[in-house]
């Protein structure tokens, strides 16, 4: 061997604290916020590595989703469980959303963070909104219910809707458990595909840190951490409500659930911190499937609940959404009744489910339940548009949070967790994907 050749390159040794995705992450943050406060203007045009970095993960999420619910589906070939299965993430997903919401209006009740600010809504500029207001009112149940349905087959698994995917990966694999045996070769390729689409998203995630960099940068370029001082109670009341929220509210149903939420976001800890840097929970959400199957949950548990949640689950939006409105209402210095706050959280509710899927969707949800109450100015919501980015980052994580916990009590809830695998990933003591013998599955 020559001297200077590529074979006398020491490698790193394996475990090294710097090879860790989640230091990785860290360490692009930093990074970003740094570049972004000392030199705004390099910041800002970094923005194309974060929105490069969004493009590469959406660009597995539907292949994923599809394998993962038509194997799950047709593995299962009880046709009653799927049913089941559905109806209690449903089930999950109503009660928790509701108590989202309801926690947010006390909260704003409670800690008044708009009082005092005294704004003239008349001195607002409603411009600054009207792209949002305007998406809003495009957002209707009806036409939300109808968008379910793709155009065509294939065009679901390209147009990049969720819930498109959702209903043909349902169908499909409900297809496929139907035509027994003649099926098993489809089933077999489809396992097969869904192990090569897992490596194509452990190689994307390999540019995690360059996309965490470029759109924390841009963020803090652009927006700057000075515009956090004039709103700063809402931002911190956000941010204290939804840390208490997961620590309290889902910390006990994960205790009823047999587990520890510390453990569990210890567990997904590189997926939160992809989740801030890029202030999307899409960013993580094939990396969250694998994560969650190899910590026990069956297949089709995490196929139905997670990509599901990531639409009906939202509970950082849903705490944002009161919390924003009575915020805006109170800087106004509109006083509203208590049927117009449970108009407004009525109308919150279904307003976040029109919406699902679309770019700023706790913006345009915002808008839309602001409509419902009349005497709240929607151009009130000017006042939050310099701090919603920095609130984004919160509900996302929120979400993405809230969606782990569903899937895992869900999978209890069913009686299907194999606990001591559950256990032993939340304890680091499963083997790295790297370091399974070729072609084995973890169960």
């Amino acid at each position: 061997m020559l001297p200077g050749t590529l074979d006398q390159v020491p490698t790193p040794p394996r475990g090294a604290w710097y090879t860790h995705l989640y230091v990785q992450v860290l360490a692009a943050i930093v990074a970003g916020v740094a570049l972004g406060h000392f030199a705004p203007a390099t910041g800002e045009a970094l923005k194309p590595l974060g929105d490069a970095f969004i493009k590469l993960v959406k660009m597995v999420i539907a292949p994923v989703i599809f394998l993962t619910i038509v194997t799950g589906i047709a593995g299962l070939r009880d046709l009653a469980s799927v049913g089941r299965i559905a109806g209690k993430a449903f089930a999950y997903f109503l009660f928790f959303s509701t108590l989202a919401l309801v926690v947010g209006l006390v909260v704003a009740n409670t800690v008044r963070p708009g009082a005092g600010l005294n704004i003239d809504p008349a001195s607002l500029d409603p411009g600054k909104v009207a792209d949002y207001a305007d998406k809003a009112h495009e957002s209707t149940i009806t036409g939300f219910l109808t968008g379910i349905i793709p155009d065509t087959f294939p065009s679901a698994l390209t147009d990049g809707n969720v819930l498109q995917v959702l209903f043909v990966s349902i169908l499909f694999g409900i297809a496929l458990a139907l035509v027994g045996q003649r099926g098993e070769k489809v089933f077999a390729l489809f396992e097969d595909l869904s192990m090569v689409m897992f490596k194509v998203v452990a190689i994307v995630m390999k540019a995690a840190p360059v996309g965490a960099f470029g759109a924390m940068a841009f963020t803090i370029g652009k927006y700057g951490l000075a515009s956090l001082s004039s709103l700063a109670q809402l931002v911190a009341t956000f941010y204290i409500t939804s840390l208490l929220f997961v620590l309290v509210v889902l910390g006990l149903m994960a205790r009823i659930a047999g587990f520890s939420i510390l453990r569990l976001i210890a567990y997904l800890k590189a997926e939160l911190l992809l989740v801030l840097g890029t202030s999307s929970s899409e960013s993580a959400l094939p990396a969250l499937i694998e994560k969650l199957e190899r910590a026990g949950c069956p297949k089709t548990v995490v196929g139905l609940v997670v990509p599901t949640g990531y639409s009906f689950n939202l509970d950082g939006t849903n705490i944002y959404m009161t919390l924003a409105a009575l915020f805006i209402a109170q800087a106004c210095n509109v006083e509203l009744s208590l049927g117009e706050q449970l108009a407004l959280l009525g109308v919150a509710m279904l307003s976040s489910k029109g919406a699902a899927g679309v770019t700023g969707a706790g913006f345009i949800t915002l808008a839309a339940t602001l409509s419902i109450v009349p005497s709240v100015p929607v151009a009130g919501m000017a006042l939050i548009l310099g701090v919603d980015r920095f609130m984004s980052e919160c509900r996302s994580l929120t979400n993405f949070i809230g969606n782990a916990v569903a899937a895992v009590v869900v999978s209890w809830w069913e009686g299907r967790l194999d606990r001591e695998q559950f256990e032993a990933a939340l304890a680091g003591k499963l083997p790295p994907v790297t370091e399974l013998p070729v072609g084995e599955v973890e169960a």
